[in-house]
């Protein structure tokens, strides 16, 4: 029975090892130091970014997570397939080895990446070896896919002659030892994780090794020592442990017991990407389980395509996420040609570039094909196959191994926090060529955390969330939010690196560098003096304006500094107080005293907080001249001379107030028109002189025979004539001979005895009319032309049956004045 278990467990074995060259992605690196020393060793070896459980990350590991661009492709891996050998091995076992070691040559996607197969049994007498290392650690590029192609074959069969027991001390240290070997200084691939593939039933076998001790139970338990030994240095360096086992005498918890006893990181914190044992059931069974094995243990995913015979049309999904992927195409007969069209219905060339991907295809002439396609279009991939006649009996499969490597878009609010300030960390995703990640359901299962280092704190992790509960704003935005407390100790530099991961699915980890800001103070204050010049005795204003940003109050102090030598100054009010959690304007004042000298003073007004020794908030500098205090004439000469002006200017406007009022009531330019039945008879013009006072008297005349006349009159005969009158405030008022005062208006007839009086050319504001509105002051018709007289007596009568508002027998023409 264990040489049935050991011989299936190597043709596994073959498989696991293609399936493992055959995924993308990276692991969680372990940290630099993790191989130099056991655990405690370093700080850095033991909180590892991404270490299941780890209660922080440290700077050590971010910056070397980060290290490695997106851009570059996947992540190299360094593994190791041990297998458990027996003595038989069946042909269907021969031909899994056959196509498992097609796939370790041709399936791997990174060319960074390195291999080793180690096979294994006991060691029972000379000339035998525990372990048989037919492929040494080799790097998987074209050359280094090529070789592990061959070497695999070399694994053979193990019985009483080469050692039938099971020697796991002696299988994971030789795995350890070649997977913590440095890689060539020349080489800038960055620290690759180390991952162990075993493939058993989980029985310690060593009873019969002469180095384990002198009897069979002594060797056992000598042998069940060393393995935990050798897992605890496993573990210390940072390498993974993931058994596989079959059969129907699996010991299930020794298999868990060596899961569990190597190093514990993850490449995701999703559950299932944590290294444990698995359980296959028969040989036909193991494809499938040995690249879901290696999916979870490197964040990689697979999609399982159809199954046909040649000819036919095979499909495969790769879904929108994926950056990196691989089509295998498990032909089985070299004979079978494959050709690969891409969901747009397009045939994609065999190597090179099409329309932003790049293609390589590799094993054509082999049992097992594939295409390597970096940023694959996503969608549904068709393989046709095709084959020539006899070699079409046997099924084909197709697979899609595919991993998406993301960068992320970190933004910080503050940007530049201070200390116990909180912040809030926001984060979105997108591919290698700039396209963000907008559907939800692109991101299921993801999980995101970031982790925060720098000066005068511990680094530590906090978790990042798409839920829309605060701080996130909104649920599926594809926009992962959490917040952190910036310690109190933070003293300079901050490094910010976010995680981002789930089946299939890594981010870069580029760090975010920032700075510690300043911080708020608790007190806050600002001084303003006044500058001025003031006499001895005297006073200079001020104002504090404080803000308390503290959950108590402050007592201040005002005082002065730097004074001048021999200068008498005071200050108050001091003390002040700042009440807690707000701010106050305070004014203050200088006092000088009374024999203080004259000219410019010096110093500066200080406020102090006195609950903190003193320290000075601000100062501001005393900006005062002192000057001798003014005599009797300086006090009142401006007064004195003032009021002389102010009585010149008080006369100077009654001067012009009268000169205005005599010129609103002088009636010079006047004219007056007689009339009878709205006919002309004669018209008057007042000369300067002839209205003092506002008044001018005049009678009518009616000589017989002739027409009647107007006529001015002075003197005692003014005593019988009718009076044209204008008030100060311009208006007109006429007064006939032996009758009462009635206004007048420019232009408009009144009556006069037997005739009519119009008055033309008066400026008659009624009323005030220099206080109406432009459109409602009146305008006066001014008659100008022939037949108007212009002087005292000679006025020019009209001819009988001149037109009535004519002046004279030929044309006179109407203007109007506008009254002001």
């Amino acid at each position: 029975m264990r040489e049935k278990m050991h011989w299936t467990s190597k043709g596994s074995a073959l498989l696991l090892a293609g399936a493992l060259l055959a995924l993308p992605g990276p692991l969680t690196a372990p940290p630099a130091t993790a191989a130099a020393g056991p655990p405690g060793a370093s700080r850095t070896a033991v909180t590892a970014a991404g270490a299941s459980g780890a209660s922080r990350t440290t700077v050590t590991a971010v910056t070397a997570a980060a290290a490695s661009d997106p851009a570059e492709g996947p992540d190299p891996l360094d593994f190791a397939v041990v297998v458990d050998q027996s003595a038989s091995l069946a042909e269907k076992d021969l031909a899994r080895e056959t196509e498992a070691a097609a796939l370790l040559s041709q399936g791997e996607i990174s060319d960074r990446s390195r291999a080793t197969v180690i096979g294994f049994g006991s060691s029972e007498k000379p000339g035998q070896s525990p372990v048989n290392e037919v492929c040494p650690l080799t790097v998987a590029d074209a050359a280094g896919r090529e070789r592990l192609s061959a070497c695999v074959q070399r694994l053979g069969r193990r019985d009483a002659r080469t050692g039938p027991g099971t020697d796991f001390p002696a299988a994971i240290r030789q795995a350890v030892t070649r997977l913590t070997e440095a890689r060539p200084a020349t080489a800038k691939t960055p620290a690759a994780p180390k991952v162990v593939f075993l493939l058993t039933d989980g029985r310690l076998d060593v009873a019969d090794s002469p180095e384990y001790g002198t009897d069979r139970d002594t060797r056992q338990s000598n042998g069940a020592r060393r393995l935990t030994e050798e897992l605890a240095r496993a573990r210390a360096a940072g390498v993974q442990i993931w058994p596989l086992g079959f059969g129907s005498e699996i010991d299930r918890s020794a298999l868990t017991a060596m899961a569990e006893g190597g190093y514990r990181g993850a490449c995701s914190d999703v559950p299932g990407s944590v290294p444990r044992m698995r359980v296959v059931g028969t040989s036909a069974e193991i494809d499938k389980a040995l690249q879901e094995t290696f999916a979870a243990a490197r964040c990689a995913r697979i999609a399982q395509g159809t199954v046909g015979k040649p000819p036919a049309d095979l499909t495969v999904t790769i879904p929108p996420i994926a950056t990196d992927g691989s089509l295998t195409v498990a032909k089985h007969d070299p004979k079978v040609r494959v050709t690969y069209y891409d969901p747009a219905g397009r045939k994609v060339p065999v190597r090179g570039e099409f329309d932003g991907s790049t293609f390589e295809v590799s094993g054509q002439d082999g049992p097992v094909e594939a295409l390597r396609v970096k940023d694959p279009l996503p969608g549904r991939w068709r393989v046709h196959i095709e084959a020539p006649e006899g070699h079409r009996d046997r099924e084909v499969a197709v697979r899609a191994i595919w991993q998406g490597r993301l960068r992320s878009d970190v933004t910080l609010d503050p940007a530049s926090p201070r200390a116990g300030e909180k912040v809030t960390v926001q984060v979105r995703m997108q591919t290698r060529r700039g396209v963000v990640i907008t559907d939800p359901r692109q991101l299921a299962g993801l999980t995101a955390s970031a982790e925060v280092a720098g000066a005068g704190f511990e680094p530590f992790a906090f978790r990042l969330a798409d839920d829309g509960r605060a701080p996130d704003a909104k649920a599926g935005d594809v926009r992962f939010t959490g917040t952190f407390t910036l310690p109190a100790g933070a003293t300079g530099d901050l490094e910010l690196a976010t995680r981002m991961a789930a089946p299939g699915i890594t981010s870069d980890r580029r760090p975010v560098h920032a700075r510690r800001g300043p911080d708020v103070p608790v007190l806050t204050a600002g001084l303003v003096v006044d500058r001025v010049t003031v006499h001895p005795g005297g006073t200079v204003r001020g104002t504090l304006d404080v803000t308390n940003n503290d959950s108590a109050p402050h007592t201040l102090r005002l005082a002065l500094q730097d004074q001048t030598p021999g200068a008498e100054l005071t200050v108050a009010p001091t003390p002040v107080t700042a009440p807690a959690g707000k701010s106050t304007r305070i004014p203050f004042t200088v006092t000088l005293a009374a024999g203080t000298a004259l000219g410019e003073l010096g110093g500066r007004v200080a406020v102090v907080d006195t609950g903190d020794g003193d320290t000075v908030l601000d100062t501001a500098f005393l900006d005062v001249l002192v000057v001798a205090p003014p005599t009797w004439w300086d006090r009142w000469w401006k007064a004195v001379t003032g009021g002389a002006v102010a009585l010149l200017v008080l006369a100077a406007l009654a001067g012009v107030r009268l000169a205005a009022r005599r010129r609103r009531r002088d009636l010079t330019g006047v004219t007056l028109e007689l009339r009878d039945d709205g006919r002309s008879l004669h018209s008057l013009t007042i000369r300067r002189g002839q209205s003092e006072g506002g008044t001018f008297t005049f009678t009518v005349d009616e000589p017989y025979g002739a027409m009647p006349m107007l006529r001015g009159v002075r003197g005692t005969a003014a005593s019988t004539a009718h009076v044209l009158r204008r008030t100060g405030s311009g208006e007109l008022l006429l007064r006939p001979r032996g009758g009462g005062q009635v206004p007048v208006r420019a232009g408009e007839p009144v009556g006069l005895g037997d005739h009519e009086l119009v008055v033309r050319g008066a400026r008659t504001p009624s009323p005030r009319t220099r206080d109406l509105p432009w459109s409602r002051r009146p305008r006066t018709p001014r008659r100008t032309g022939p037949g108007t007289d212009t002087g005292l007596g000679t006025g020019t009568g009209a001819a009988p049956g001149t037109a009535p508002g004519a002046a004279g027998a030929t044309g006179g023409s109407d203007t109007y004045d506008v009254n002001f």
